[in-house]
């Protein structure tokens, strides 16, 4: 692999724009790759890995201990050294098992934009297995279908797919970190302790095994240093040429079972630092094999990171998963997409005029887009609080290629698209500010509101202007004269607005009131 170096990238700042990097903040250690895009293929020119276990610090009560934190700003600072070169726009770095688990991650995320300047985005396990899935579909080609499982620290992933389509996706809570502190304290080895770690990985694995048998699979797929270091060490015994099979993982327990303590143990393939934890993860792969009925497991080089790397360079030749996910959600709950037509295009078309002075994003424009597109996803369950049950669904369901925040944040502005604003809500996120969600809730909103005649030919020419927690809105006098619902709406609308600092201003709008002087403000906070 070509080695990396600043000069790579500050010699030919055209050159520099090609480049890009994924960076994956594990359970067990921290990983960034740097590649670049030659000939719209990637070429991979840097890899980095190191170890930081952060699930070893994560506390009974889901607390990360300061230590661990530690552990992870030091790696960080690293790491932003050599990201130096890359446009901030080319690095994507995501977070796994330990950090959406993490009670306190929150803290650790503002603690690390002091010394990382990239947003860290925090994924759902199913994100994890199809990331996963991905790179390895990308790294090696295979005609048919295939399981791909990657043991991490804090959980394991499993994925069935065909060619570059996932079909199955799970996240189990079970790693060979956490499980080496709980079944292997510091590395004390019997086959008591195994029968409990591999016992324990089952009924972890019970929930998915009907789906993934009945989905069934040609080749078996595994990923991670878990399981390199397992395929390493039965190659080098001499048990098999190129692949694990169950009874090799068998007679490798039965080795380990013969040792005191995993500290003494030496073995081909196995280094120092993967010791303590080869007891849990070959626990965790005997259970694999045992449950989901596999016979051969071929190790790929190919993991989360990689399959980070494809999705940006998908994404630089305009094919976003999540417009696909959408689209897939349009379908599934049968929205009305000539009216999220018109609310898209009327939040898009105010979204322009006051993105420079709201200072608002190509990112944020998507989502608020994809929000305007599926804000009656809940339609069919009950008109009356249709915002409450978009939301629900857009909270739980799995919306592939959205992170945690984007997901949340979706689900947010579609909460607050009418009636009751919840203050509250609006400032829970990482990597947007308030300002920002308050801005495109405002947006979304006036979108909704002004479309509720459901017609394509009833808005005039809009015209907005604002700057921060404030919107003018200028609609025609004549147009407004006629319009007396419209104009009580809005009216309703400043009051909503006001209770969260927003200024909503209107001209015109009390000059052509028609609004009952006995109109009561309490009666905006009923749902």
């Amino acid at each position: 692999m070509t080695h990396w170096t600043s000069a790579d990238a500050t010699t030919d700042t055209q050159k520099a724009a090609s480049y890009m990097a994924a960076v994956d903040l594990g359970s067990n250690s921290f990983h960034m790759v740097i590649a670049r895009v030659v000939d719209g293929a990637l070429q991979l020119l840097h890899r980095e890995k190191q170890k930081v276990q952060l699930a070893e610090g994560l506390t009974e009560d889901l607390l990360l201990t300061e230590e661990a934190m530690l552990r992870g700003l030091a790696v960080l600072a690293q790491f932003a050294d050599t990201l130096k070169p890359v446009p901030t726009q080319s690095v994507r770095v995501i977070a796994t098992y330990t950090l959406r688990r993490a009670k306190n991650s929150a803290m650790f995320l503002r603690r690390a934009q002091a010394v990382f300047p990239f947003p860290i985005e925090v994924i759902s396990g199913q994100e994890e297995a199809r990331f996963i899935y991905q790179g390895v579909a990308h790294f090696e080609h295979y005609q048919g279908r295939r399981l791909v499982m990657d043991i991490g620290g804090g959980s394991t992933e499993f994925a069935i797919g065909e060619g570059f389509q996932p079909l199955k996706l799970a996240s189990r809570n079970m790693g060979c970190v956490s499980y080496a502190q709980f079944h292997f304290p510091n590395g004390r080895i019997s086959a008591k302790k195994f029968e409990r770690a591999i016992l324990q990985a089952e009924q972890e694995l019970e929930p998915i095994v009907s789906a993934y048998r009945e989905t069934g699979w040609q080749q078996a797929v595994g990923t991670s240093g878990t399981i390199k270091t397992i395929r390493d060490i039965i190659v080098g015994l001499g048990w098999h040429p190129v692949c694990i099979e169950l009874e090799h993982l068998l007679q490798l327990r039965d080795l380990l079972i013969a040792q005191e303590n995993s500290l003494q143990l030496d073995l081909p393939g196995l280094a120092d630092d993967r010791k303590l934890l080869i007891c849990s993860g070959l626990a965790i792969l005997i259970a694999a094999f045992n449950m989901l009925g596999i016979s051969q497991m071929y190790y790929v080089d190919a993991a989360l990171r990689e399959g980070v790397l494809y999705e940006m360079s998908d994404r630089l030749h305009h094919h976003d998963i999540r417009e696909h996910t959408i689209q897939s959600l349009i379908k599934r709950y049968s929205i009305d997409t000539a009216q999220a037509d018109r609310v898209r295009r009327t939040a898009l078309e105010l979204f322009a005029q006051l993105r420079a002075n709201w200072q608002l994003t190509d990112e944020m424009a998507d989502l608020l887009s994809w929000a305007a597109t599926v804000y009656e996803i809940g339609l069919h369950i009950n008109s009356s609080s249709v915002q409450r049950h978009s939301s629900y669904i857009l909270k739980n369901a799995n919306l592939p290629g959205f992170n945690q925040e984007q997901q949340q944040l979706i689900a947010t502005l579609v909460r607050s698209h009418r009636r009751k604003i919840k203050s509250e809500d609006l400032s829970q996120f990482y990597l947007y500010s308030s300002s920002q969600v308050v801005s495109l809730l405002v947006l979304l909103r006036m979108a909704v509101l002004l479309n509720q005649k459901r017609r394509d030919d009833f808005l005039p020419e809009l015209k907005a202007q604002g700057q921060n927690q404030h919107l003018s809105l200028h609609l025609p006098k004549e147009w407004l004269e006629q319009q007396p619902l419209l104009v009580a709406d809005l009216q309703q609308e400043q009051l909503h607005l006001k209770k969260i600092a927003f200024v909503l201003d209107c001209p015109y709008l009390v000059e052509c009131s028609l609004q009952s002087p006995g109109f009561d403000p309490s009666s905006l906070d009923e749902e």
